[in-house]
């Protein structure tokens, strides 16, 4: 790991910065490479951040707002943009550390790419063919509703709507999920969710969302 340190004051002249860098022995990695056939995929964060902090711009935009004031209240967006916020001022760090406990084969965290393209990426840097599938999603309240009413505008229920900080994509052996889970709970005080397996690729490696996938209002 490496971070920079900038000094609170600094010469006019130029720009002082203090490098440190911190090493771990390879035992102490998670490589995100060595998920298999059977393992399941677990998500520490809820999806739609993005709708909800457009949603609440929107509020200010009259004309934006006629666009969705029939699906949703006011007081409804301003409650996803505080579940939003509070979300993604969260730390990661209770997931990571779980991680390790339970034997996480494999990993990352859900951003710019949305759901999908970060667990194609994940997919793709397996060391076996495997397939991953998302059953399951996780989604702030009412955000699912509107992206879909509004033609699939910020692509939310096709895994493509970007995350800002958003939580840990954790893949597990099967039987370590539960506890995972219930432990993430009692740390962070957050639910954590099931939402995916991995499966054989039949030599490729991919990633998709199911067709009948089941969403959860967070």
């Amino acid at each position: 790991m490496c971070f920079v340190v900038v000094p609170l004051f600094t010469p006019c002249v130029a720009c002082v910065c203090l490098v440190r860098r911190s090493m771990v022995t390879e035992e102490e990695m998670i490589r995100p490479k060595h998920a298999a056939p059977g393992d399941v995929i677990v998500l520490t964060k809820p999806l739609g951040t993005q709708v909800a902090v457009n949603l609440q711009q929107w509020r200010r935009e009259p004309s934006n707002w006629e666009l969705v004031s029939s699906l949703i209240t006011h007081e409804q967006v301003e409650k996803a943009y505080l579940d939003a916020t509070a979300s993604m001022a969260r730390l990661n760090q209770n997931g990571a550390r779980l991680m390790h406990k339970y034997g996480a084969k494999a990993g990352t965290d859900v951003t710019g790419f949305g759901i999908l393209g970060h667990l194609t990426n994940l997919a793709e840097s397996q060391d076996l063919d495997v397939h991953m599938e998302l059953h399951t999603l996780p989604i702030l309240e009412h955000m699912d509703v509107v992206d879909k009413a509004l033609g699939s505008m910020f692509k939310l229920l096709q895994g493509r709507s970007a995350e800002t900080s958003g939580g840990l994509m954790v893949v597990l052996p099967a039987e370590n999920a539960e506890a995972f889970i219930k432990e993430f709970k009692e740390l962070d005080g957050n639910d954590a969710w099931l939402i995916g397996r991995v499966v054989d690729g039949n030599g490729s490696k991919t990633a998709s969302i199911a067709e009948d996938v089941t969403v959860i209002s967070v």
